[in-house]
């Protein structure tokens, strides 16, 4: 794929927003152009790609941005959907996510709950479509949204999407189980899956045989590592008060789901959380919120062992979660403090060793907008970026 998009860059516009932190080795920033929800990626070759959300909270649009290795200037926005408003900012956890797949191939996967959303006829009955795309082979366009809902209707918590460098391509969400009719224990984690870098999908599939349930308005996470292995992190709901934490790992292309960890919370109500996987040493890095903490904890794909979850000292109503780890195994985990529905809140985060406990690279910054959260990659240098 050509990376030759234009570079005329947001570079002002980023420098006029940094955010001062209270260490050198953590640089924080806000989203480009005003956005909100930042998710950012890189790819193999040290690319940073990303997506934010601009417009009406009730039905806005996503924005594309990369920056090339040894380049401090984001390239011009790519508007994703071709369909305006078609995603949702409410919430905090609906909005969009993107993963890097094969030749740097960007994936994008949103659900089209917005207002300029057209529905779909899932069993006759209207719905709001899974939506689908992907970067174009010459890096210049998004294709048009595609619709990757068959059966499994009901979108209300966010999507995933996960890719390897093979050409796998996976779409993840909770939905009712058809016939059932239980609520949230009713509910259970789909995937669609490509093997040919998102031309086509596999109608959608359980991931797991044995039912949990899904915290119908919290959010989830799908990831592939270098090895193949897919990960899918998401709150289970089973008996109505069961809010457990429950991480998914497939161990290779095809290989079946296995519940690697479960991390428990009792609650009888949704806590509209969010979760995040990326890579690390060996494996996989994810993180989560359980009862108003956040923590991170790696996994290993081959034995799917999960190292003792660990969490910042002090504070609670900490929410939005993010882990990354530099190529010295170092852990930034950055969590938003004060946010609830229609509140924005503070950013805050800790540097940990390779050793797992805390360094003194720990700060806060204000003013996350409404329905924001954070996002987070490692530098070439070890250093970390906070974009939020």
């Amino acid at each position: 794929m050509k990376l030759n998009l234009l570079f005329p860059t947001l570079l002002l516009a980023l420098a006029a927003s940094s955010v001062p932190a209270s260490s050198e080795r953590v640089t924080v920033v806000r989203t480009p152009d005003r956005g909100i929800q930042p998710q950012a990626a890189i790819d193999s070759k040290g690319v940073i790609h990303m997506i934010y959300y601009k417009g009406d909270p009730g039905g806005g649009d996503i924005f594309y941005v990369r920056r090339l290795p040894g380049q401090a200037d984001f390239s011009n926005p790519l508007k994703v959907n071709s369909q305006s408003g078609s995603a949702m900012a409410m919430g905090t956890i609906r909005g969009a996510q993107l993963t890097v797949g094969k030749n740097g191939r960007v994936h994008v996967l949103w659900d089209g709950m917005g207002k300029g959303a057209a529905t779909v006829f899932i069993g006759g009955k209207e719905a709001a479509p899974l939506s689908y795309t992907r970067l174009n082979d010459e890096g210049t366009a998004f294709e048009p949204e595609r619709n990757l809902l068959t059966y499994a209707a009901g979108l209300d918590g966010g999507s995933s999407i996960a890719a390897d460098s093979r050409g796998n391509v996976y779409a993840a969400w909770h939905a009712p189980r058809p016939g059932k009719t239980n609520g949230e224990a009713g509910r259970a984690v789909f995937v669609a899956r490509s093997s040919d870098d998102g031309k086509t999908f596999q109608p959608e599939t359980p991931a797991l045989a044995k039912p949990t349930g899904a915290c119908a308005c919290c959010g989830m996470r799908a990831f592939a590592d270098s090895s193949g292995a897919v990960y899918i992190l998401f709150r289970a709901a089973t008996e109505g008060v069961n809010r457990d934490e429950l991480l998914l790992v497939s161990r290779q292309p095809g290989a079946e789901f296995e519940i690697a960890n479960s991390h428990k919370w009792k609650a009888s109500t949704c806590p509209m959380s969010s979760a995040t996987l990326t890579e690390a040493k060996g494996g996989a890095l994810g993180a989560w919120e359980t009862a108003g903490q956040v923590y991170y904890a790696t996994v290993n794909p081959k034995t799917l062992q999960v190292s003792v979850p660990i969490c910042p000292a002090g504070g609670m109503g900490r929410k939005h979660p993010v882990a990354v780890a530099n190529e010295r195994g170092e852990i930034l985990l950055v969590w938003i403090e004060g946010a609830g529905w229609a509140k924005g809140g503070t950013v805050a985060w800790q540097v940990y060793g390779t050793d797992g406990q805390p360094t003194l690279e720990a700060g806060r910054a204000d003013a996350v907008p409404t329905w924001s959260l954070a996002t987070a990659f490692a530098k070439p240098n070890g250093d970390f970026v906070i974009v939020y």
